[in-house]
């Protein structure tokens, strides 16, 4: 069960960032060439709200891998078991099945 509570934990989180309507100012150092994009994609007065959207992409991506990572684990681990217990019930499974 630990690797359900990893998955809630990490859905939980993923709900969280998304509902949080808090703002904090926030003060970076980019490259120039990057904020000549970003004033050409985001406008000039919509530079927060395009930094924020990026950025929860990239969360989200991150937290994403990470939890395919952990279920991937999980899988392995469990393997072995999965394999024994599919083994056991092998020949109900095939009951009442016609030969061909």
């Amino acid at each position: 069960m630990p690797l359900m509570r990893f998955i809630i934990h990490k859905i939980k989180v993923i709900k969280g960032c998304i509902m949080n309507t808090d703002k904090v100012r926030l003060n970076i150092t980019i490259p120039k060439d990057l904020l000549i994009s970003l004033n050409q994609y985001a406008g000039f007065r919509k530079k927060s709200q395009f930094i924020t959207q990026a950025i929860r992409k990239q969360i989200e991506q991150q937290e994403k891998q990470a939890l395919n990572e952990a279920l991937k684990e999980g899988y392995r681990a469990t393997a072995k078991e999965n394999l024994a217990i599919s083994d056991e019930f092998k020949a109900a499974d095939l009951e009442g099945w016609d030969e061909y």
